[in-house]
């Protein structure tokens, strides 16, 4: 059975749908956990879902409200660009808004809410070969956005009182890492779903960031452990009829969980000294 599945066009369509989201979620989360923001990607994924309620109300394609949502957010994130304590109360705040929003829509919308509430658990499986196309000039964006201005998103995620102090633009390098955010988090959303997004964005990174203190090598590493999971978790869903998004998050939490036992086994004197958060 797991041979013949294999050799279906669904399944390689979600083998590589799979991977191009791991290559940009994995590349965009270890920005986000060294700048401390994993509690936006939950506000961005689930305003992600409000955006497709008001999609369905106006009887648009979720999947484009998704989107258009988690842009709205990510950017009105960056413009805060709060530290600490600040911005997580700045972020919560405009969850608790969004998500009310987002009660309203389903209110509002007459229909059944199936393709928005499907976006909840994501499906992978389902990605179409036009949805791939979406998702791999998306993914093309992202990764060049990010290759363009490595340099100054590093510093500014690793050191923003040092970049301030030598000019760099903070406010500008922090809307453009939340937009950035925001479109993987749209992609992601549509394989793990909503609420297993931190899955692919903050666990891989967190990972990566335990093993090493290099900024290239913890980007790599995030890449990589977003890649096993990810299509791990797929080729284990041919074979056991559980759903894809857990196992991917099962393999996620397990490197993750490696990963910690790996640096507290280390002697004091060598452990990791990027900023962690998880």
């Amino acid at each position: 059975m797991f041979s013949q599945l294999l050799a279906q066009h669904f399944v390689h369509t979600a083998l590589l749908a799979g991977a191009v989201v791991a290559v940009v979620s994995g590349a965009i989360g270890v920005f986000v956990v060294t700048r401390g923001a994993s509690f936006a990607v939950h506000a961005i994924s689930e305003l992600g879902f409000t955006g497709a309620a008001g999609a369905l109300v106006i009887g648009v394609d979720p999947v484009l409200g998704m989107m258009g949502g988690s842009i709205v957010v990510g950017f009105v994130l960056g413009l805060l660009s709060l530290r600490g304590r600040e911005r997580d109360s700045a972020i919560g705040a405009v969850l608790a808004f969004g998500l009310g929003v987002g009660v309203l829509f389903l209110s509002l919308y007459q229909g059944y809410a199936t393709e928005a509430t499907n976006l909840l658990f994501g499906s992978i499986v389902g990605v179409s070969d036009s949805q791939l196309r979406n998702l791999g000039i998306v993914a093309l964006i992202v990764m060049v956005v990010i290759a363009l201005a490595y340099r100054p998103l590093v510093f500014s995620s690793v050191d923003p009182e040092g970049a301030e102090a030598r000019g760099v633009p903070l406010r500008a390098l922090s809307v453009l890492t939340f937009l950035l955010l925001a479109l993987a988090t749209a992609e992601a959303i549509q394989v793990v779903g909503v609420l297993l997004v931190l899955t692919l964005v903050i666990t891989p990174a967190a990972a990566a960031q335990r093993l090493t203190s290099r900024p290239e090598a913890a980007l790599l590493l995030s890449i990589g452990i977003a890649l096993v999971s990810t299509e791990g978790g797929i080729l284990l869903s041919l074979e056991k009829p559980w759903p894809t998004s857990f196992f991917i998050s099962a393999i996620s939490f397990a490197v993750y969980l490696v990963a910690r036992i790996v640096d507290v086994a280390r002697p004091r004197s060598t452990r990791m000294s990027a900023p962690q958060t998880a």
